[in-house]
């Protein structure tokens, strides 16, 4: 880092600490109070830890590529479909204001929201369940996109704070911090409500064939649903000191997550794009594999992979 020195340079740690201190909750994570880093690395004197884990992750290349990677649709001819990007710049973004909302470190938020999916494979969900089955079989092996995406953070040497976040925003270990817990929920609040909304836009669901209790109380629109959610989350969030949804709201977005995958991410009119997703994968990994890659190596380069890229390459491989 260049030495330079300058008025805001000189105390902006100094005044950053001090607004955390009049600004935040006492139970949000100060960011210079951070645990570090798995490896001594420089500081930067004009942005937080937590500013520089986020500036990390934006620009990295495992963040460009989620651009390339669908939520449920393989690679949809529509430009209104939601990619892993635009997911997680929502899931990011409604994070974020809830942190706002409970006084906590919405840089850690922030961090946090943008790398939890750096590390999801090409189709989805879809793409995940193949990866996972060829690990299995092959090599006695596993995959799951939150620890893929840890082992991204950890190459772009992020805080702990953002490692244990990106780390357990799925899964069943809980998030250390609650600005973790609020990542963990809003991105099942985003996901659940913008793939009712790509499903309708893909004619496998109309908006009557929704459950009615849950759309009566939660609201008629993806919308009306998030605000519904997060006012919820807020409210019985500053109460317990803790992240929570109220039974009744959290009942119902339950519900609504069975819902779903029952009709749409494991309905039948979903289980060809799922085939799709299964026999590229297989065929790439296969071929990896017999050629005699290292299953390590085999797991980044195909979770790596953007849609379009593994669709193209498995196509070369089966002529």
């Amino acid at each position: 880092m260049p030495k330079v020195a300058g008025r805001v340079v000189d105390v902006f740690e100094e005044r950053m600490r001090a607004h955390e201190d009049a600004c935040l909750s006492p139970l949000a994570v100060r960011s210079y109070e951070t645990r570090g880093r798995l490896r001594d690395d420089d500081t930067c004197r004009l942005r937080t830890p937590f500013q520089r884990d986020r500036d990390r992750i934006l620009h990295s290349k495992a963040f460009r590529r989620l651009k390339g990677k669908t939520q449920v649709f393989i690679d949809p001819s529509g430009d209104h479909y939601r990619t892993r990007m635009t997911h997680t710049l929502e899931t990011t973004g409604i994070a974020r204001g809830a942190a706002r909302a409970l006084r906590l470190n919405e840089d850690l938020t922030e961090a946090i929201g943008l790398g939890h999916d750096m590390g999801h494979t090409p189709f989805g969900h879809a793409g995940e369940d193949a990866l996972d089955e060829q690990l299995r079989v092959r090599f006695d092996g596993h995959f799951r996109h939150n620890e893929q995406s840890l082992r991204i953070a950890e190459t772009l040497n992020l805080t702990t704070e953002v490692r244990d976040g990106i780390l357990t925003h799925t899964g069943e270990r809980e998030p250390g911090t609650l600005e973790g817990k609020i990542v963990r929920l809003v991105d099942r609040v985003a996901y659940i409500n913008h793939d009712i909304d790509d499903a309708i836009r893909y004619g496998i669901l109309r908006v009557e064939d929704l459950p009615r209790e849950e759309v009566a109380l939660l609201g008629p629109t993806g919308s009306r649903r998030i605000d519904t959610l997060v006012h919820d989350l807020v409210e019985m969030s500053e109460r317990s000191g803790d992240i929570e949804q109220s039974p009744e709201i959290g009942s119902a977005m339950l519900s609504l997550r069975s819902f779903m995958f029952e009709h749409v991410y494991l309905g039948p009119n979903t289980r060809a794009e799922h085939e799709r997703a299964r026999m590229v994968v297989s065929t790439i990994f296969g071929h990896l594999a017999d050629r005699g890659d290292p299953p390590e190596q085999i797991t980044e380069y195909v979770a790596g992979m953007t849609d379009r890229f593994a669709l193209a390459y498995a196509a070369t491989l089966s002529g």
